[in-house]
């Protein structure tokens, strides 16, 4: 992962504007991986089941063609390699851990788009676009996590705000996110909702440059 060096006190100084209130008014806080415990990202992503196993956030880093060749165990391994976590003084993340009245509920997954090897081959990342996929500078939100019992309750509007604030403090010149397109009424598997939702990335001032799909849109925020 290539970020712009930062000391500890500055992470923690980024970390303490990650703060959010839901609609329910209860307030949601939001902090860099490396500064979580492993238990508190295992709470969220142990729990989460999608792509056929646990997936610890791995699917846009292992090939397809590897993904079967790989145990829930590895994945988490890889993850907490990833992560940093438990490390504060480190540098460098995978993600933002949320957390409601003080227990860990939901995750976001950004990093540089260089980071996430499988969405070089990706039809929803570049069709219809002309993108330098070498741009170490443009940053992308791949996944979302949130607890069952804990859903509707504004944590990935929480968290995809919190990344955009995230990466332009690493320095990023832009980010950008691949969410589903919802319809109200319209009932969504979670499984299938871990891109997020069009409409978190709207509120967070994101803007649509491509609809690939009929359900996936690609969402963009420069910062210059």
């Amino acid at each position: 992962m290539t970020a712009n060096r930062e000391s500890k006190a500055e992470l923690q100084k980024s970390s303490e504007a990650f703060v959010e209130t839901s609609t329910t008014d209860t307030q949601i806080t939001v902090k860099p991986a490396n500064e979580a415990s492993w238990e508190d990202l295992d709470a969220v992503l142990g729990s989460s089941r999608c792509h056929g196993g646990k997936c610890y956030c791995q699917r846009f880093k292992i090939p397809a063609s590897k993904w079967r060749d790989v145990e829930d165990d590895e994945r988490a391994f890889m993850l907490r390699a990833e992560s940093n976590c438990g490390q504060p003084e480190s540098s460098t993340t995978s993600g933002l851990v949320a957390y409601l009245d003080d227990q860990p509920v939901g995750w976001c997954a950004v990093e540089p788009r260089t980071a996430y090897p499988t969405l070089r081959k990706s039809r929803v990342s570049w069709d219809g676009r002309n993108e330098d996929k070498n741009d170490q500078s443009v940053w992308a939100i791949t996944c979302f996590a949130v607890r069952k019992g804990y859903r509707r309750r504004g944590i990935t509007y929480a968290l995809t705000r919190a990344a955009v604030d995230f990466a332009r403090k690493q320095g990023a010149r832009a980010i950008e996110g691949y969410p589903m397109l919802t319809v109200p009424g319209e009932e969504i598997p979670w499984g299938e909702l871990h891109v997020g939702s069009r409409n978190a990335f709207v509120a967070a001032a994101f803007r649509e440059v491509t609809r690939p799909t009929t359900r996936r849109v690609v969402m963009r925020l420069d910062f210059e």
